[in-house]
């Protein structure tokens, strides 16, 4: 169980501010760095839908349902569900009645629609973001445009938002892909992406939408979130001097693939770990520079268990380096701060 928190925690410890413990202060001889950049781990949006559940557990108590993993992390899902969260895959799965959560992720309007006919207490706890390019994409389609979206295929934010105008909207994920795309009318077509792709890969493919349609229209600010850039900044910055970047995230995190992308293609070699138990001695076999980092929905716990992993195995010091200051938070959702859930949650497609 965890112990008590403040909102905005996780884990009995460690919290998203990202407090590591502090390893050697000054180098030694033949020492090594560990580059750990700052920020990295928790963003606003996972912050918020991991206090949404743990909020909801608390004033309403166990069993809270929620869709599909609230993040993608196994180890924030494992505990939240020691404390009494259900999580499901289907509707069908929850008690008509019963309090439901939508993940981070988002939903499709059938998605909200189902939970009103199966007469579910909703809470949203769908980040901000996300909601920004449901509501983008819906504006678009009513507007006449034919909308592309910029993502993953499978991937659960992308499902939503495909369904915000299911036929109306087409999915691709790369340069290739875009040069198949056949639009009605030229002069209308619109683009939007997943939130946690690469700003490199979004940008190749935006400029060849932009050369096929000179009339491309698209959000006034980047749909890549603020949490995904600055991460990427980050892994850029130590890039530069680490031989190997150690990524800690989930194999089905988008923004942790794309951390490892980063560093990649800045030339760095880089390994995604969910956890301590899967680093390798051989990736770091004669490195004296090596970078750890996390994705936006990876526990600081995580992160630290690995550095004090690294300085164990040798002489290392730890050098943070803090690319930017985040102080961005979202407000909980309507349902918890008015003190009720049983309004009925509409849906918000076409």
């Amino acid at each position: 169980m965890l112990a008590e928190q403040q909102p905005g925690t996780f884990g009995p410890v460690l919290n998203f501010m990202h407090t590591t413990p502090r390893l050697s202060e000054t180098p030694r001889a033949e020492s090594g760095t560990l580059l750990v950049p700052q920020p990295r781990g928790f963003c606003a949006g996972v912050v918020r839908a991991i206090d949404v559940v743990r909020i909801a557990l608390e004033n309403l108590g166990a069993p809270i349902y929620v869709r599909k993993e609230i993040v993608h992390n196994r180890h924030v899902v494992s505990e939240l569900a020691e404390q009494g969260a259900v999580f499901v895959d289907d509707l069908a799965d929850v008690p008509s009645g019963a309090v439901l959560v939508f993940s981070a992720h988002g939903v499709s309007p059938a998605v909200r629609s189902e939970a009103i006919a199966r007469n579910l207490r909703v809470i949203d706890a769908t980040c901000p973001l996300v909601t920004k390019v449901h509501l983008e994409a819906v504006r678009y389609v009513r507007d006449g445009y034919m909308v592309i979206l910029i993502g993953h295929r499978d991937h659960d934010e992308v499902v939503g938002t495909l369904g915000e105008a299911p036929g109306a909207i087409q999915l691709i994920s790369s340069v290739e892909e875009a040069d198949t795309v056949v639009a009605p009318d030229p002069e209308r077509v619109a683009y939007l992406t997943q939130t946690t792709l690469s700003v490199d890969d979004t940008r190749d493919i935006i400029d060849r939408l932009r050369a096929r349609f000179p009339a491309l229209v698209g959000p006034g600010d980047q749909d890549i979130c603020y949490a995904t850039q600055n991460r990427q900044n980050a892994v850029k910055v130590i890039a530069a001097r680490a031989q190997v970047i150690l990524v800690v995230g989930a194999r089905n995190s988008s923004n942790s693939n794309r951390l490892v992308e980063v560093a990649e293609r800045a030339g760095t070699r880089a390994y995604l770990i969910e956890s301590v138990a899967e680093v390798r001695p051989e990736w770091l076999a004669g490195c004296t520079r090596i970078g750890v980092t996390a994705g936006a929905s990876t526990p600081d716990h995580l992160v630290t268990e690995v550095l004090e992993h690294l300085h164990r195995r040798g002489e290392f010091f730890a050098e943070h380096l803090t690319v930017v200051e985040e102080d961005v938070r979202f407000t909980l959702p309507r349902e918890l701060t008015a003190g009720r859930i049983d309004d009925p949650v509409l849906p918000s497609g076409v």
